[in-house]
């Protein structure tokens, strides 16, 4: 009897642990199905781009099946798959770069490698190997050397290294020097087979333009500066700088399309994305400071300054909202933005001129007078860097040629609505 009922305990804790483990299993799935949903309503490129890969893969892997194309490549066809699997990227720009440096850098070093056994026949078997030793040692030396060097890196470290993989591999073969003039060819001949199915695919379904990329996120960056100045409230701005570097090296190599033409100016997008990420750290402070300090300034000292901080706020943020929607719709800033900027300008002035009048008597306690000439400092600091925002990219469009803003469609429609300006006491701590 206690045999059994021990049994049936056994086996009812096995059902027990076998029932959890399968709602675990369950869960696991339902979650994993619920951040694919959410990564792909993201951004539903995502699902293009891995439809076009796969199309990519599918198409170069015919090469396997189709007779007439093995007998010609045999097992190199392989270097064709191989060839999308590493070249494929999500953008045009990235795509084109690691294409257009895997061809050359296979190419040249074949090329040198096919060129470096010759020379190592020449000097016969006793020294061959040795030879080749050392033209593989320089240039692996060389060319890892060259990879230190940023502008290089920045758009051929890919290439540098194919380089140096494709000629080691030639190099340290042992075949005779036919077999590896036939190998190279079959090689550069399947990656170029790879790599054109690549480009192809990536600029006729549904492209994904670095430079479009750039410029969007840029625009979104100013939205969100001016938006903050509009209420001041807790929020974070992201300006991903790295990821500008990034998408401008990736621009780079993307030919001309819609309104990006040749030689686009696209390190003035680094110097704007630079400018945009500083003003953003000072608003940032003017918010922490705003909402964290414990504010004790006279209530007159307020009132007196309280106009020209607030004309500040208000027109600096519609400067920005003006040169995001120019740079949106990629025309010259309007007089408008010109209009405001001169304007938060000269409420900066006005505010100094507050300030070297003496704002307060001689026996205020310096604690009540710190927290003014904080706010005030961080104000006229935001003022600096919307006008250098607003050369930048005057800058910016004259470089391009960017067409006269003529009929805009209106900020109602291009932009998100504009908060309406609220009469906050800046001096006073919002936390309130």
């Amino acid at each position: 009897m206690i045999k059994e009922e021990a049994t049936e305990a056994l086996i009812t804790r096995s059902w027990c642990t076998f029932k959890a483990l399968i709602g675990n299993l369950w869960s696991d799935v339902v979650e994993l199905g619920r951040r694919v949903k959410k990564l792909g309503q993201e951004d539903p490129r995502r699902v293009i781009h891995s439809f076009k890969v796969g199309l990519a893969i599918a198409l170069v892997s015919q090469i396997y099946y189709f007779e007439p194309l093995y007998d010609g490549f045999g097992v190199a066809a392989m270097w064709a798959v191989l060839t999308v699997v590493v070249v494929f990227e999500f953008t045009v720009g990235a795509t084109l770069g690691k294409g257009i440096n895997r061809g050359i850098a296979t190419f040249v070093a074949g090329a040198l490698g096919v060129g470096a056994h010759r020379l190592a026949g020449i000097s016969g078997d006793r020294f061959d190997s040795i030879l080749l030793g050392l033209f593989v040692f320089l240039v692996a030396a060389v060319v890892t050397f060259l990879r230190f060097f940023p502008k290089i890196k920045a758009r051929y470290d890919y290439g540098l290294m194919i380089f140096i993989l494709t000629f080691s591999l030639i190099c340290v073969s042992g075949y005779q020097d036919d077999e590896v003039l036939d190998m190279a060819h079959k090689r550069l001949s399947t990656i170029l087979i790879g790599g054109t199915v690549t480009v192809l695919v990536c600029i006729s379904i549904y492209p994904v333009w670095a430079g479009d990329d750039l410029n969007t996120l840029l625009v979104s960056n100013l939205e969100k500066l001016a938006d903050f100045l509009d209420v001041l409230h807790l929020a974070w701005i992201v300006i991903q700088f790295e990821l500008l570097i990034l998408q401008v090296n990736f621009a780079k190599w993307e030919p001309r399309h819609g309104q990006f033409r040749y030689r686009h100016p696209w390190e003035q997008y680094l110097k704007i994305g630079g400018l945009t990420r500083q003003c953003a750290n000072i608003i940032e402070a003017l918010n922490a400071y705003l909402t964290c300090s414990n504010n004790q300034t006279a209530q007159e000292i307020r009132a007196k300054i309280q106009e020209p901080c607030t004309k500040i706020i208000s027109e600096s943020s519609h400067a920005l909202k003006e040169l995001a929607l120019a740079m949106k719709t990629m025309t010259r800033p309007s007089s408008t933005a010109h209009s405001h900027i001169v304007n938060a300008g000269v409420a900066a002035q006005d505010l100094k001129s507050l300030l070297k009048a003496g704002l307060w008597l001689p026996e205020t306690d310096l604690l009540e007078v710190i927290p003014t000439t904080t706010v005030v400092s961080l104000l006229l600091d935001v003022v600096t860097c919307s006008e250098k925002i607003a050369e930048s990219v005057n800058e910016l469009a004259s470089l391009a040629h960017f067409k006269d803003a003529g009929r805009r469609l209106s900020e109602q429609e291009t932009l998100r609505p504009t908060p309406p300006i609220q009469e906050h006491n800046y001096l006073t701590t919002t936390a309130e």
